[in-house]
C-alpha cells in the first residue's frame, strides 16, 4: 500500500517549499503542486536525495476552477492517500478594489479561498474514512487586523480562511481530524517581489519579519496542540493583541496611517477589458 501524502499547494518556494521541507524531514511523502513544474521539480529531487521520501509533483494552476478536481483526481490515479492538506498557495494583488478588472479580482477569489475550499471539501470524506488527518490553511495575520487601503481582498481572504478552519476543526475533531488556521505576519519569500510591494516592506524594521521554516515548524506545533488558529511569533502575537484592546475607530485610523508603509494603493483606472 502507498503511505500516505501530505498535499502542499504553491509548494514552489517561501512558506509553501518550507512545509515540503519540513514534512520531507519528517519522513512524510509527498504531493507537490504549484504553477511552476521545473521549480516543483528541484525541490522534488533535492527532498528525495535528503530525506527518501517519495515526493510526486503535480503541476496546476489553481486560479482554474477546474483545478482542484484535477489535482485530486490525479493524486487518486497514481494511487495516492492524502492524509495531510497545506493550502498555502497565494498571493497579493496590489492597488485599490476598482483599480484593477474584474477578471484579475475573480483570479484571486479562485485561488485564495474557493480552491482550498474545495480541497478541504473533496479530501475530508478520506480523512473521515480514516479517522485521521491534518489540515493547515495558510491565512495571515492580515486576517486579524483592520484592513488598510490597497490589496482589497487580501485580508478579507485571510478573514475568511481563519473562520472557516474554525468551524472545520469543530466539526471535524470528533473524527480524529486537526485544523489549524497559520497566521503568519512578514516572513522571508517572493510574496512582495511578486506583488510589486518590495520596495515599499524592504525598508521596515528587521523584528517584524521571519523566516519561513520557524513558521512551519510553529504550525506543527500548533496542530499537535490542538490549536485552531495560531498566529506566528511573539511580536505578531503581541500586535494582534494591541489591536483587539484598541476601539475600532482607532484602530482602523492606526491601520490607515500604517497601511502606505506595506500595502499599494494606487487608485488608477483599470486597464481595459
Amino acid at each position: 500500500m502507498e503511505p500516505a501524502h501530505a498535499l502542499v499547494t504553491g509548494a514552489s518556494a517561501g512558506i509553501g517549499a518550507a512545509f515540503a521541507r519540513e514534512l520531507a524531514a519528517r519522513g512524510h511523502a509527498l504531493i507537490l503542486t504549484a504553477r511552476r513544474s521545473e521549480r516543483l521539480e528541484a525541490l522534488a529531487a533535492e527532498l528525495r536525495a535528503g530525506h527518501g521520501v517519495d515526493v510526486q509533483c503535480i503541476a496546476c494552476d489553481l486560479a482554474d476552477p477546474a483545478a482542484p478536481q484535477f489535482l485530486c483526481e490525479e493524486a487518486a490515479r497514481r494511487g495516492l492517500v492524502v492524509d495531510t492538506l497545506v493550502n498555502n498557495a497565494g498571493y497579493g494583488v496590489t492597488g485599490t478594489f476598482l483599480s484593477r478588472p474584474w477578471a484579475t479580482h475573480a483570479d484571486f477569489v479562485q485561488v485564495m479561498m474557493t480552491a482550498p475550499t474545495e480541497l478541504c471539501h473533496r479530501l475530508l470524506p478520506g480523512m473521515r474514512a480514516r479517522g485521521d488527518g491534518r489540515i493547515v490553511n495558510v491565512a495571515s495575520l492580515a486576517g486579524l487586523l483592520p484592513a488598510p487601503a490597497g490589496h482589497t481582498l487580501y485580508a478579507a481572504s485571510k478573514a475568511y480562511l481563519i473562520k472557516f478552519s474554525q468551524a472545520l476543526a469543530l466539526e471535524n475533531r470528533p473524527h480524529g481530524i486537526r485544523v489549524c488556521a497559520l497566521c503568519p505576519g512578514f516572513t522571508y519569500s517572493e510574496f512582495h517581489d511578486v506583488n510589486g510591494a518590495r520596495e515599499l516592506v524592504q525598508d521596515m524594521p528587521r523584528w517584524l519579519w521571519m523566516d519561513a521554516a520557524p513558521v512551519v515548524r510553529e504550525a506543527f506545533a500548533a496542530l499537535e496542540r490542538g490549536d485552531v488558529v495560531r498566529v506566528s511569533g511573539r511580536v505578531n502575537r503581541a500586535i494582534k493583541g494591541f489591536f483587539k484592546l484598541l476601539p475600532d475607530r482607532l484602530a482602523l485610523r492606526l491601520i490607515d496611517k500604517r497601511g502606505k508603509d506595506f500595502r499599494v494603493a494606487d487608485d488608477s483606472p483599470a486597464p481595459p477589458r
